[in-house]
C-alpha cells in the first residue's frame, strides 16, 4: 500500500502549471476583454498617457542629441519641445477652425442651391409638398370629431452646441495632461526605464530595451517622413486650390495635408471635401474636378515612389490589419484613436517581433 501511494505522488521535482492548459484560453479570453473595457471605459485617463508616451518617444532622441551635442539641460530642451508642439496645435485649430465653421453654416445651403434651384425637381418637390398638405387638410377634416388625446411634448435641452462645448473642454483638459507628462517623461523617462530594468532578470533586460530603442527609430522615421510628405502634399493642394479660384485654398492645403496622417480614410476624406467646395464654388464641370483629381494624384505619387524611396521601407504589417486597426481605434478613442492608429501598431509591431513566444503572431500580421 505503501508504494502504491508514493507511486500516485508526484515527484517532488515537479512542478503543477498554476493554470490548468484547458482553463487557460478562457482565461486569457477574460483577460484580454477586461483590458478592452478598460481602454473603454477609462479612455478619459488612459488617452492622455498613451498621447503623452507616444509624443516622448518621438521627441526623445531630440532631447538627448540637444543635450549631447550642445549640452542643453533636460530640462530646457524639454519644455522648448512641448511649447512647440503646444503653439502647432493651437496655430492650426486657430487656422482651421473659423473657416471650418462657416463652411459647416454654408454648405447646406449651398448644396440644396445646388441640386434644387431652378430646376425641374424644384418643381417636382413643390408639387410633392403641395400634394402632402393637402392630404394633411384631409386627415383633419376627418379627424374634427374625434377626440384627439393629449400630446406630450420632449423639449430637448441639451443642444448640439452645448455638447460641442463639452467634448471641447474635455479635449483641452486631456491635451494639458498629455502636455505635462509629455515634459515628465522627457526629463526623466529614461531614468524610470533604467529604473525598471534593473529590476527584470539578465536576459529580459537587452529585450526591454531593444523594444525601446527600436519603437523610437520607428516612430521617429514614420512620422517625421510623413510629415515631409504631407507638408509637399497639403502645399501643393493649396496652390492647385488658389489656381482653381477656390476659396481659403490655404485652409483646404492645410486640411489635405493634415488627413493624409490617417491611411485610406484620410484620402477618402479629402477627396471628399474638395469635391464638395469645388462643387459648391465653381461652375463649370472640368474645374470642379481638377482640385480633387489634383489631390489624388499627389497622393498616389507620394505615397506609392516618393515616401518609400525617402525612409528605404515601407510598414511591415498587412494593410489590412492597418485598415481594421483604424476603425478599432476610432471606435474605441473616437478621431485620436484615428491618429494613433498606426502609430500605435508601429509599436505593437516591435514588441511582437522582440518577443520570442509573441513572434508567430507578428508573422501572422506581417506584409
Amino acid at each position: 500500500m505503501e508504494g502504491h501511494s508514493k507511486q500516485n505522488q508526484p515527484a517532488g521535482n515537479e512542478k503543477r502549471p498554476l493554470i490548468s492548459s484547458d482553463l487557460a484560453t478562457p482565461i486569457y479570453g477574460l483577460f484580454g476583454l477586461g483590458i478592452l473595457y478598460t481602454l473603454y471605459v477609462a479612455h478619459q485617463i488612459i488617452l492622455p498617457i498613451v498621447l503623452a508616451v507616444m509624443t516622448s518617444l518621438l521627441l526623445s532622441p531630440l532631447v538627448k542629441k540637444a543635450y549631447v551635442k550642445w549640452r542643453i539641460p533636460r530640462m530646457v530642451s524639454s519644455m522648448v519641445f512641448v511649447l512647440l508642439v503646444l503653439a502647432g496645435i493651437v496655430g492650426i485649430t486657430l487656422a482651421v477652425a473659423t473657416p471650418a465653421l462657416k463652411w459647416v453654416e454654408e454648405v447646406p445651403g449651398a448644396v440644396s442651391r445646388v441640386l434644387v434651384g431652378e430646376s425641374e425637381l424644384s418643381r417636382q418637390i413643390a408639387k410633392v409638398t403641395e400634394s402632402a398638405e393637402q392630404v394633411e387638410k384631409s386627415v383633419e377634416q376627418l379627424s374634427d370629431g374625434e377626440r384627439r388625446q393629449p400630446t406630450a411634448v420632449v423639449l430637448q435641452t441639451d443642444s448640439w452646441r452645448s455638447q460641442l462645448m463639452n467634448k471641447i473642454q474635455n479635449g483641452i483638459v486631456g491635451l494639458a495632461l498629455a502636455l505635462a507628462l509629455t515634459y515628465f517623461l522627457l526629463v526623466s523617462g529614461d531614468r524610470l526605464i533604467r529604473n525598471f530594468v534593473r529590476q527584470l532578470p539578465m536576459g529580459q533586460r537587452k529585450t526591454v530595451l531593444r523594444i525601446t530603442h527600436d519603437s523610437q527609430h520607428l516612430i521617429a522615421q514614420y512620422l517625421g517622413v510623413l510629415g515631409l510628405s504631407n507638408i509637399f502634399v497639403g502645399t501643393s493642394t493649396g496652390l492647385i486650390c488658389w489656381a482653381v479660384g477656390l476659396p481659403d485654398p490655404a485652409v483646404w492645403g492645410l486640411v489635405a495635408g493634415l488627413a493624409r496622417f490617417v491611411p485610406y480614410l484620410g484620402v477618402v476624406i479629402s477627396v471628399s471635401m474638395l469635391s464638395v467646395i469645388s462643387v459648391i464654388s465653381l461652375e463649370e464641370f472640368w474645374m470642379m474636378a481638377i482640385a480633387p483629381l489634383g489631390f489624388l494624384a499627389l497622393t498616389t505619387l507620394v505615397g506609392a515612389f516618393i515616401e518609400p524611396w525617402i525612409h528605404g521601407f515601407r510598414m511591415a504589417i498587412n494593410p489590412v490589419i492597418i485598415f481594421v486597426s483604424i476603425f478599432f481605434w476610432g471606435w474605441l478613442w473616437g478621431p485620436v484613436g484615428v491618429l494613433l492608429a498606426v502609430p500605435l501598431m508601429t509599436v505593437i509591431q516591435v514588441v511582437l517581433k522582440q518577443i520570442p513566444r509573441l513572434r508567430p503572431v507578428y508573422r501572422v500580421i506581417a506584409r
